[in-house]
This record gives structure tokens, sequence and C-alpha cells, in this order.
């Protein structure tokens, strides 16, 4: 039990670390690929203007560090914003959306194996939260819980804009679930396992799924993104239509945990992608890797999928919302079925 809770809060506050710097790494990327600088004035010296202990941090005023301070400055900034309620928001709902977005993604990464069992005081530990044996079902389940905090959003701040906002994003996941669980599923057919852990072990021996299930990969790549509600898929925050979508209404921190669930989503779907598609921990023409290669390993593969991720918010155009639909039931279920049916054929015939 005390395990267990030691992993959890290790695993939120790294977390929300690496969801704090890929916000800087994302602004980075994208001002390079347009030619800009980006931030790189900020160090830590935001520190230094804390009370009482902000003497402590003096000598750090002067150094940039490339702007690695951003991230602490921006989480500031939300922190002290003014959090404004509309007078016509239905107020429980309102203020239990943010929360109820982000809890079913934190939950999530409880049965994220990040990496293979090692000895630890003589005992032995897994580098993963839970086992549940049910892994993908398990998120599958999570995925469309975090619509509840969606539409709750735009519901009960009785806006307009939020409300297009939050039935475009039903519309969304419903539309990209259906794909992705096919996909998954062609995938748990051929491993023949729906534990996270059991597919690594499956990969170590017989290979990458990638190479065996290509299209299965590709299309859980993309309906991941069109849930994360990301570029070229983000219909439901689309700021030229919208203003912001379904949270237009929220400021200060509670806007701040919308942004957290997003790139907390992509961080999920990367780790999920990494595990049932990518090997997991293993590496490449290594063998037997040690333990902490391997965590290694697999947090490289999450940032190259983060990494795709921006790059491609930076290169494709928002997708019309007919074509956004069209894509899904006209192009990605059609093709995810088939998958489906010609992995279950040469399971049968195996």
């Amino acid at each position: 039990m005390v395990l267990t809770l030691l992993k959890s809060l290790m695993l939120v506050g790294v977390l929300l670390g690496c969801v704090a710097y890929a916000v800087l790494v994302e602004r980075r990327v994208v001002a390079r690929i347009q030619t800009r600088m980006g931030p790189n004035r900020v160090g830590f010296g935001i520190l230094s203007t804390l009370p009482i202990i902000g003497r402590l941090f003096g000598f750090l005023r002067y150094w940039k560090f490339s702007g690695l301070g951003q991230p602490i400055a921006d989480g500031i900034k939300l922190f002290l914003k003014e959090d404004i309620e509309p007078a016509n928001a239905y107020r429980w709902p309102y203020r239990l959306a943010p929360i109820i977005s982000i809890l079913p993604v934190v939950m999530g990464f409880a049965v994220i194996p990040f990496g293979p069992d090692i000895e630890l005081l003589g005992r032995n530990v897994k580098l993963h939260v839970a086992s549940l044996r049910l892994d993908i079902l398990y998120l599958l389940a999570l995925g469309s819980l975090g619509t509840y905090g969606v539409i709750l959003a735009g519901w009960s701040s009785n806006s307009k804009y939020s409300l297009l906002g939050s039935l475009r994003a039903t519309a969304q996941l419903i539309s990209y679930e259906l794909p992705l669980g096919l996909a998954l599923l062609s995938a748990v057919i051929y491993t023949k396992t729906i534990s996270l852990g059991e597919a690594v072990e499956f990969q170590l021996a017989n290979g990458w799924l990638i190479f065996s299930q290509p299209l299965a990969f590709l299309i859980v790549a993309v309906a991941a993104l069109a849930e994360a509600n990301r570029s070229p898929f983000d219909l439901p925050e689309a700021e030229s239509e919208l203003v912001a979508g379904y949270f237009t209404e929220y400021s200060g921190m509670r806007m701040a945990l919308f942004f957290l669930g997003e790139y907390m989503h992509l961080f999920l779907a990367g780790s999920l992608i990494t595990a049932l598609f990518l090997g997991g921990w293993s590496v490449p023409f290594f063998g037997a890797a040690p333990w902490w290669l391997g965590v290694i390993s697999f947090c490289v593969k999450v940032g190259a999928f983060l990494f795709i991720c921006m790059w491609t918010r930076s290169t494709l155009p928002r997708l019309r919302y007919d074509h956004l639909m069209h894509f899904s039931w006209k192009g990605l279920i059609p093709l995810a079925a088939i998958n489906l049916v010609a992995t279950a054929v040469w399971a049968a015939l195996l």
C-alpha cells in the first residue's frame, strides 16, 4: 500500500513536470518551424521574487538558462490570475468539469508499464502503479469518461461558443473512438492479450507490433490526436470560430486544468502506442538491456511521438468539420474494420 502510494505520488510529480516542459518544447519547436526564436529569455530568476525564501535564489536573477524558467513563470501567472465565474453558469457542474476532464487521464497512467521489474531492497518492484491484466479495456473506459468533463464545461458555462465546442467534442470523440477501438482490438487479437505488460513481453520475443500491424498503428496514432483535440483535429476549440470552444468561459487554474488534460492525454496516447506498438522498454539491437536503459528507451519513444504531434500542429491546416467526420466514418472506420477481419482470419488460420 505504501509502495503504491509512493509510486502514485512520484508518477504525478514527474508527469506535471514533463507536461510543463513539453509546453516549452512545443513553443520552441513551433517557433523554429515558423523561423522565430520562441521563449528564450526567462530563467529561474523568477524564484528570487518569491516572498520570504526569494533571497535564497537571488544568484539566479541574471542567468537566463535559455528560457527554462518559462514554465515556472507561466504556472505562477495562471495561479495568480483572477478566477472569473459567469453569473449565468450552472455553478457546481461548471466547477467540477475541469476536474472530471483531467482525472481520468491521470488515472490512466496507473496501468502504463514504464520498464521491466526491478529488485529494490530485496523486493520485486514493478515499474507501474497497478496491474489489472485488463489494461486496454481500462484505458478505453477512462477515455470515454473524460468526455463528460468537456460536455459539462460547454453546457454549464451557459454560452453559445462553449456549447458548440462541447457538441463538436462529443461528436468527434464518438467518431474517432470507434476506429481506435477496432485498431486496438486488432492488436489484442495479434498478441492474444489485453495486458500492456504482456504485450511488451510478446514484442520482446516476436518483434515490434508496428511492423506486423502498421495500419493499426497509424489508425491509433491519428485517432489519439483527434481524441486529444490536437491540430488538425482541434475543431472543438477552434479560435477563429469559437474563441476557445468549451472552455471559453474559464480562466485561471480552471482553464489551466483543461490545458494540462490535453497534454496529459498526449503523453498517455504516446505511452499506450509505445507499449503496444513500439516494444515498450525494449532497446533496438541491444538484447537484454538494464532496467534504467529500458526506462530511457520508453521515454525517448514517447518523446518522439510528442515531437511528431508538435510537427503536425505546425504543418497541417485545421480540417473543415464535415471533412473531419467523413475522414472517420468513410476512411478510418472501414480501414480499421478490414484490418480487424484480416487479423482475425490470420489468427484463425495460424
